[in-house]
């Protein structure tokens, strides 16, 4: 954990506030935006305590749930896992990484692991699975009793798949992204190895944005890395290529940069598509200027 994340950002909130109110401006009808750092919420705009759709952004508290797992000695990150008439050799680390060859969904192609960065729904719900079964309780009471109700998460919780299957607030949302910037339920080192890169030097498709050559990936996590250097991503170019998160097909993202100590969520009801990747990275831009330039 770097000096920023343990300590309070100061901003300057009239122009943090005035940035965030853009949103009113993007096509989804309701929009819901946070910036944190490590202890406080430092500005909102919209319906913050509104229950949406995290979709995709569930991916990183499934995988929190699996760390946490891990963690009490459940599972190993590196235990194979049986694919049903999958390659073999794929381990727990392989699938929250996207790198064990499985398709999006179940029935697709499949490749041996570790030849490219795979995105996979189908990976998070075989872990979802694997945690059920070690723990004993199914894997949405695993996340309530082990992420949402510690972290005060009241009004989230896991009704779907184990990928994209959560639904809950902003305000929700940002303690996660408190706890990403200063773990208190996952051990600090165990949350710096899920936010380094994991296989280095795969390529693959972030989806909505192309392919990246690398696609880092962390374990749950995507890695901004090299990404938006030159090329269009979702978290702008003026983040640090330590920031670390994920988007989501409601229109979400999270995005926790470590060097910065702060963090940045967004909800919304609108599928994700032409008008997110059009306002995204621009405005993760600006969000730096204002809070850490």
């Amino acid at each position: 954990m770097t000096a920023a994340s343990q300590h309070r950002v100061t901003v300057p909130r009239a122009a943090l506030r005035e940035l965030l109110a853009e949103v009113e401006t993007w096509q989804p009808p309701t929009v819901a935006v946070g910036v944190t750092d490590a202890t406080n919420t430092l500005a909102v705009h919209g319906p913050t305590d509104q229950v949406l759709w995290f979709a995709s952004v569930t991916k990183p508290l499934t995988a929190y749930g699996v760390l946490l797992a891990a963690q009490h000695g459940e599972l190993r990150l590196d235990e194979p896992v049986d694919v049903p008439f999958g390659p073999k050799g794929v381990t727990v680390r392989h699938l929250l990484a996207h790198a064990g060859g499985l398709p999006r969904e179940r029935g697709g192609s499949m490749t041996a692991a570790e030849r490219r960065r795979s995105y996979s729904d189908w990976a998070y719900e075989l872990l979802g699975d694997l945690v059920a079964n070690r723990v004993g309780t199914p894997i949405e009471e695993h996340l309530e009793v082990e992420v949402f109700d510690p972290l005060g998460m009241t009004r989230t919780r896991l009704g779907g798949p184990a990928g994209h299957g959560v639904h809950g607030t902003l305000d929700d949302l940002l303690r996660f992204a408190r706890e990403l910037l200063a773990p208190s339920l996952l051990d600090p080192d165990l949350l710096a190895e899920a936010t380094t890169v994991a296989f280095p030097g795969l390529d693959g498709v972030v989806p909505g944005f192309g392919r990246f050559t690398p696609n880092d990936w962390g374990l749950g996590f995507e890695l901004k890395g090299s990404k938006g250097d030159a090329t269009d991503h979702w978290m702008g170019i003026r983040l640090s290529g330590r920031t670390f998160g994920h988007f989501g097909l409601s229109g979400s993202f999270l995005w926790v940069d470590p060097e910065r100590g702060v963090a940045a969520a967004e909800l919304a009801d609108r599928e994700f598509g032409p008008w997110a990747r059009e306002v995204w990275g621009p405005f993760n831009d600006r969000l730096v200027e204002v809070v850490a330039p």
